[in-house]
């Protein structure tokens, strides 16, 4: 009788062992297919992920162009417009409904888009300069305000900080402005002889920023304008979207350090040492297509010794209409001309 109940517990203990071998077997089984199905998935995941990584950054895909740029910049443009109709909208429930004035300052200008905008670049110690401009050829006071609102332009006087932030040539550009209202002043730039690419570019982000303009224009501080021929001369370029309007030169790449127009990067223009062909920098006017160029790609942008030069390599390679136009030329006076330097 001992023996058989011997009997009987080894072989209850075999049967226990199996079955718990087997669920062991498949505990690990499930769990197998558990961690396989996960890591599948993070796979699955990673792959999703990187493409829309892909997608979202560009990579692999050919460089943006213009007019691509442009559908991004108009999104973005009417998601502005719809927030500011919004806080409007509040505010109009709050006064009973009644419309509130637009404000006067430069983040809320017209919404009726401009003809042009232009930049008269100047610089500390040239009031005479400006004072002779506004006397010539720039409105002042109710003038300014109808030039834009009838004819479409705006016109500025684009000036920088000192590099002393705050001192008393600051304080005088304020106490200027604040007597004559037409200056764009970049708190972000220095103004300085060497910063007037960096300049250039600013211009061109803030004002396509805070103006819609058809074009930009930029004019030194001793060219008279006539606004006039200017306007109707750009007009006739209104069905072209990506025009850059001069007086179109090249001219000779000086890479002695001593020389006045030094260029430091002049390796970069090949052994004929000949600058592509540019505008003058005393006046010239790009399309809004480009302004907007400049803005989206202000980062990677590289500027050059001079202004002028700077703008041209800006659109080298794009699908820009260079316009040779003579009534641009300043520096010699021509039938219909447009400016002349002083």
């Amino acid at each position: 009788m001992h023996s058989r109940a011997s009997q009987n517990r080894l072989s209850g203990s075999a049967f226990h062992s199996r079955i718990s071998a087997l669920l062991l077997a498949m505990l690990s089984t499930m769990a197998a297919i558990y961690v396989a199905g996960r890591l599948w998935q993070d796979a699955a995941d990673r792959v999703y992920l990187i493409q829309e990584l892909d997608n979202r950054s560009g990579q692999g895909e050919s460089a943006i162009s213009v007019d691509d740029t442009l559908k991004v910049i108009a999104c973005r443009e009417q998601q502005k417009q719809l927030s500011t109709l919004e806080m409007q909208l509040a505010a109009a429930r709050q006064e009973g409904f009644v419309p509130k004035s637009l404000s006067k300052n430069e983040g809320a200008h017209s919404k009726k888009k401009l003809l042009a905008v232009i930049g008269i670049f100047t610089t500390f110690g040239r009031k005479k300069n400006r004072d002779a401009i506004r006397k010539a050829w720039m409105p002042s006071g109710a003038a300014l305000k109808k030039l834009a609102d009838e004819k479409g332009i705006v016109v500025r006087f684009v000036i920088g900080r000192s590099p002393n932030r705050g001192d008393s040539l600051d304080r005088q550009i304020d106490r200027e402005n604040e007597q004559t209202n037409d200056f764009l002043v970049l708190d972000g730039q220095v103004e300085a002889s060497e910063e007037r690419p960096k300049k250039l570019k600013s211009f061109y982000i803030h004002a396509v920023e805070n103006w819609d303009a058809e074009f930009y224009v930029k004019v030194n501080d001793d060219v008279y304008v006539n606004i006039d021929v200017l306007g109707a001369t750009l007009t006739a370029y209104l069905n072209k979207p990506r025009v850059y309007i001069g007086c179109m030169k090249s001219g000779e790449v000086f890479s002695e350090p001593t020389h006045k127009w030094h260029e430091p990067d002049w390796w970069k223009f090949g052994d004929a040492k000949s600058y592509f062909t540019h505008a003058s920098g005393e006046l010239f006017a790009i399309s809004r297509a480009l302004a907007q160029f400049i803005s989206i790609n202000r980062s990677i942008l590289r500027t050059y010794a001079h202004d002028d030069v700077s703008a041209g390599s800006w659109f080298i390679g794009l699908d820009v209409k260079h316009i040779d136009e003579r009534k641009f030329c300043c520096s010699s006076w021509l039938p219909g001309a447009i400016c002349t330097a002083v």
